[in-house]
C-alpha cells in the first residue's frame, strides 16, 4: 500500500518514531506510516535522522502495516 504525498521531512536526533508520530501527526500510532515512508522497521532512532512525514493515514490509525 503506498502512502500519501509527504507533508515535509525533520531531521531527528535520537528519539523514537513513537514520539515524532504523536508530535508531527498527532497520533503515536502513527509511527508505522513515518517508518514505511523513510524504510525504517525499528522505532528507534540514533544520532541525526532526516525523516520524510507523510500525510496522516487512517491505515495506519491502530499502529500496525496494513497487509
Amino acid at each position: 500500500m503506498a502512502n500519501a504525498s509527504p507533508t515535509g521531512s525533520i531531521t531527528a536526533i535520537g528519539g523514537n518514531l513513537f514520539q515524532i508520530a504523536a508530535a508531527q501527526l498527532g497520533s503515536a500510532m502513527q509511527w508505522v506510516n513515518i517508518a514505511q515512508a523513510n524504510g525504517l522497521r525499528d522505532p528507534d532512532l540514533s544520532g541525526p535522522t532526516v525523516l520524510i512525514i507523510p500525510a496522516l493515514s487512517a491505515a495506519f490509525a491502530d499502529g500496525i502495516s496494513p497487509q
